[in-house]
């Protein structure tokens, strides 16, 4: 390819002959740059970089310093006249670099950004951002141009792992993050100021990805500045004229907000969303920031003066029919409009069932997406407290989503999914989110489901997308935030034609793009004629996304997230999903390498055109693989579903596949997959079991990954049920009779810490809630007030360890006696608690080990099931050792007695407190029990042969948790049976031994349980007892 015809050009930025040709050589380079993909990389590979960042780095003192309110020390002034010939190189440097990094006229993306991200471009704009005399003019192009940078890093991480290098890695420094609190803090009103805020703002949201970088920016300052800003929006709100005219809550002032304001409004709440997350923590700091309680506070007093003058009877809201709590504590709520009212059982006072709101001894509620305790996707909502009463901010959130429109709407119900998500909303504020809110996401979905192809999501300008493009993306991850766990607000969505709508959305993410939509012909990469030494190597093979291909992918794994969402819980959902027609597509989600489209729609092997892949076929990335692995977990909780139309699609194969991928968090998907796909029912089991999964599954339980190996044994928990005696075997020799006494014996799932005395007690327990009670499952504790969704990274580089370690442990991993296994264990348990350094650390391992204890003690459980259950009694026997089995049994049911006041001293008597062991963890050891003692009458010898197991049992008849309850009079039910008459005697004798006891006595107690359950079983187990009369 011919190369540019300017040498000349960066002989001068290389060795200018003075300032003034300086500036005309960048702006004649900026002229041919612009909009010429071609010539972009040919600059590069002449070295173009290097003088554009000495020229960033040139003195920066002729600017005007920055003041803290945004001024200039003379403003008005004739600023193009002032700027100097540095400056104006300066600027027309950080242009260049955007225009480079620009990722529209890029083949396959920006295939500049490797060679940009390698250079010191970046720290040079970043020093010029920190500088304090840096004019607003340059701080506003390098804001431009950071963000670009920002949205071809994202194109980038869409289909690799490592991002952490170049800008990510650059600004997230102290120097940096204090230079953006400052632009955030201005106050000044000028247009450039508010562009200054909303850029800084837009790069935070863009580049912010993991918890590391948001403790980083809440240290910094910037959450706090954000929310200044936040306040200063409310400030301007006109609540005066914001009281509903009728039932549909029409606005008397809809464009209250002005619109300078509304400019910054979408990337400070995109800021805000990207930092909280779903982190109780830090939606907790940004609610009682100074500024925002002080505007509020304000607010509330001006809005009760207000009362005092008005009549208020139309403030009666409709949650019950009566006065709505929420009003009488919050006058923010009365610009929202009135909920009909519905007569019903939570509305009265003396309901047991449904408490009013900040009733004690409310639990987080099992998450029916996840099914366990992690959530790659957040914490569980729950009802607010008393402590913690709902902030008026909620109220200003929801009128504002309802106020504004477009983008501003869906950010403002963003920030509103987040904090129902960290369960800082009121649980009665379902209702109003139902049927205020997400009629209204669901309706602004239809400026993206329209008649045609693809071209309406892929035609874009940039990576940052148009707003109708972002409305496709974001309005379905919202909706998907809001509906899940959530039954009334599943139902509201469904209603409103979400389901329909969404699939239409999948539909378009599948048709094939145009030809012209985003490729350039590009010359081959071997003609390097021309380059300087040392540059023709600056690009590879370009492994980015086009920006096209990069807003599709958004949609399509925001679509497959929100689909199973809606479909967590009901089977109808789940049956109207499937009758739209998206099942292929969802299976199609599933591949790791999409066919390429050719002209007539047929389908062949992967296209290249030129040196680059062509943008017009890109598999799926991982995001799109785990949003499909969630979307097909919901859909196989439905029977019906699960052995019609997934078996048809083939649904078996893709995953078997993602079984082997490399990249952990698709292994760990893919096995929570499974463990509805081996269910006794299921058409799948057959094939999948064929497919060599069982091996599969029992490596990855020894991953150093707390979730793959959670899920996996679930999976395995699920597949050993009712299955062929040698099947059961193979999973328990898979796992290693080792592997299961060392996460029964783990020292954290044993070993309770209280740190300083703020252990406190579940009403109508004696378990104090503390760090020493967590519970695998999802139920309500108090871990040191720690009630943050996210999970810390515990181990040091974990994620490559297991990425390649995972592959070798499958090919070399035959049994349990061979010493590599042994080694790796030893290795796992030791390297487990290098890293934790603070409480928040051992907390979430202790969580790791109970949820794991828990699903371990199942599969045994499920072992014992079936007409084989006597053999593999004797099997689990033999591996494990009775002696050694039935003394794990009883470690599990010992109260634990730990010092919380000071663990580093000799415990006083005084300061030792005794914490019972976990609800989930005592059920699953009763049944345990309770199957060993369904076994042969020697089995149920050998129970009664423990004494001390039986006194840790005896106290459980009277525990809080009726499944506890009902386990035990399962126990004595089964203790108390006769196989034939040959048993009399024997039972007889387990009889006057429980009598001994005082079983007895519990069961009469038992026989006025609340529960319907526990009173039948007790019936049962009282009528076989006292068949032997007491001696």
């Amino acid at each position: 390819m011919t190369l540019p015809t300017a040498p000349p050009i960066l002989s001068e930025l290389r060795n200018p002959t003075s300032p003034a040709s300086q500036v005309a050589a960048l702006r004649a380079l900026k002229n041919e740059v612009i909009g010429n993909g071609q010539k972009k990389r040919s600059w590069i590979k002449l070295g173009i970089l290097g003088p554009i960042a000495r020229i960033l780095n040139t003195s920066k003192a002729s600017g005007k310093r920055r003041e803290s309110n945004g001024t200039r020390s003379s403003p008005h002034r004739k600023a193009a006249l002032a700027r100097s010939d540095e400056e104006e190189a300066r600027f027309q440097a950080i242009v260049i670099v955007g225009s480079l990094a620009y990722a529209k006229f890029v083949p396959g993306g920006s295939a500049s950004n490797a060679p940009i991200r390698d250079s010191a471009v970046i720290p040079s704009l970043l020093a010029l951002l920190s500088s304090p005399d840096t004019t607003s003019r340059i701080v506003l192009a390098t804001l431009r141009t950071l963000n670009t940078l920002a949205d071809a890093s994202a194109l980038e991480k869409s289909t690799i792992e490592d991002y952490s290098r170049g800008l990510i890695n650059s600004l997230y420094t102290q120097e940096c993050l204090t230079s953006l609190v400052q632009i955030l803090s201005q106050t000044s009103s000028s247009h450039t100021i508010q562009h200054q805020i909303s850029l800084s703002a837009a790069l935070i949201a863009k580049t912010c990805y993991d918890e590391n970088q948001r403790k980083l920016l809440v240290r910094a300052g910037v959450l706090e500045a954000l929310a200044s800003r936040v306040a200063a929006v409310v400030r301007t709100t006109d609540f005066t004229g914001c009281m509903p005219n009728t039932i549909n809550g029409s606005l008397a002032h809809s464009e209250s907000l002005p619109a300078m304001v509304r400019s910054w409004l979408v990337p400070v709440f995109s800021a805000i969303g990207s930092i909280v997350d779903t982190s109780r923590s830090r939606a907790t700091i940004f609610l009682s920031t100074p500024a925002l309680t002080a505007v509020l506070s304000k607010v509330e007093a001006d809005l009760a003066m207000l009362d005092e003058e008005r009549d208020t009877s139309w403030l009666h809201n409709g949650y019950s029919g009566v006065r709505s709590p929420l009003a009488t504590s919050r006058h923010l709520d009365r610009i929202l409009p009135q909920i009909p009212s519905f007569a019903s059982k939570s509305a009265l006072p003396e309901s047991a069932s449904h408490p009013p709101i900040g009733a004690s001894g409310t639990s987080v509620r099992h998450s029916y997406l996840t099914g366990k305790v992690y959530l790659s996707h957040g914490t569980i909502h729950g009802q607010a407290s008393a402590q913690d009463e709902e902030s008026p901010f909620i109220s200003w959130l929801l009128y504002l989503a309802r106020a504004e429109s477009g983008v501003g709407r869906l950010m403002a119900a963003w920030v509103v999914g987040l904090f129902y998500r960290s369960g800082l909303i009121d649980k009665r504020r379902e209702t109003t989110i139902a049927m205020l809110l997400v009629p209204l996401i669901v309706r602004i979905l239809d400026n993206g489901v329209k008649p045609g192809t693809g071209r309406q999501i892929a035609s874009t300008k940039d990576s940052a997308g148009t707003t109708d493009q972002i409305i496709q993306e974001q309005a379905p991850a919202i909706l998907a935030m809001l509906t899940v766990d959530s039954l009334e607000i599943q139902r509201a969505a469904v209603d409103a034609g979400a389901i329909k709508r969404l699939a239409q959305l999948l539909k378009q993410s599948y048709d094939p793009l145009p030809v012209n939509a985003t490729f350039e012909w590009t010359a081959d990469s071997s003609s390097n004629d021309g380059a300087e030494d040392g540059n023709e190597n600056l690009f590879t093979e370009n492994t980015a996304m086009s920006a096209a291909a990069y807003r599709i992918m958004k949609v399509r794994e925001s679509v497959l997230t929100a689909l199973a969402s809606i479909a967590s819980i009901r089977d109808d959902y789940r049956t109207a999903i499937v009758e739209q027609g998206v099942v292929p597509l969802v299976i199609e989600s599933l591949k790791t390498e999409q066919p390429a489209n050719t002209a007539d729609g047929s389908r062949k092997g992967t296209a290249t055109m030129g040196p680059l892949r062509s943008p017009l076929v890109q598999p799926n990335p991982v995001s799109v693989i785990l949003a499909a692995c969630e979307a097909a977990r919901s859909l196989s909780r439905s029977v019906h579903t699960l052995r019609t139309c997934l078996t048809d699609a083939g649904l078996t194969t893709p995953l078997v596949a993602l079984l082997k991928h490399g990249n952990v968090k698709i292994r760990t998907a893919a096995t929570a997959v499974f463990s509805n796909l081996v269910l006794e029912f299921s058409p799948m089991r057959d094939a999948i079991v064929e497919a060599g999964t069982v091996k599969i599954l029992c490596d990855h339980a020894h991953s150093t990954d707390p979730e793959l190996r959670l899920n996996s044994v679930w999976a395995l928990k699920h597949l050993v049920v009712s299955a062929p005696g040698l099947l059961k075997k193979e999973c328990l020799v898979g796992l290693g009779s080792g592997w299961l006494q060392q996460i029964f014996s783990s020292e954290t799932g044993d070993s309770v810490t209280v740190f300083g005395s703020r252990a406190e007690k579940e009403p109508n327990n004696s378990t104090p809630l503390a760090m020493g009670t967590p519970n695998a499952a999802g139920e309500q504790v108090d871990l040191l007030n720690s009630t943050d969704g996210f999970r810390e990274d515990v181990f040091a580089n974990s994620g490559n360890q297991d990425d390649n370690g995972d592959s070798q442990m499958a090919d070399s991993l035959q049994a349990m006696e061979e010493p590599n296994f042994e080694a790796q264990r030893k290795e796992y348990h030791q390297n487990r608690w290098r890293a934790p350094s603070r409480p928040a650390d051992l907390i979430q391992i202790r969580k790791d080990d109970l949820a794991l204890q828990q699903q371990g003690f199942e599969f045994l459980s499920n072992m014992f099931c079936g007409s084989d259950g006597p053999e593999m009694i004797d099997c689990v026997f033999e591996e494990i050792g009775q002696e050694k089995l039935f003394e794990i049994l009883v470690s599990k049911l010992r109260p634990r007695l730990v010092n919380a006041f000071n663990r580093d001293r000799r415990s006083s008597e005084n300061n030792v407190r005794q914490t019972q062991p976990p609800t989930d963890i005592v059920v699953s050891v009763c049944n345990v029990v309770l199957h060993i003692a369904a076994g042969l009458p020697r089995h149920r010898q050998h129970i009664i042969s423990h004494p001390e197991l039986l006194k840790l049992i005896v106290p459980l008849f009277s525990h809080s948790s009726a499944r506890v309850r009902c386990c035990c009079a399962w126990i004595v039910i089964n203790l108390t049976c006769t196989d034939d008459q040959s048993d009399q005697v024997g039972c007889g004798e387990r009889v006057h031994a429980l009598e001994k006891l005082g079983v007895m006595e519990k069961l009469r107690i038992l026989q006025s349980d609340p529960e319907t359950d526990v009173k039948e079983r007790t019936k049962t187990a009282i009528h076989q007892m006292n068949k032997y009369p007491m001696r």
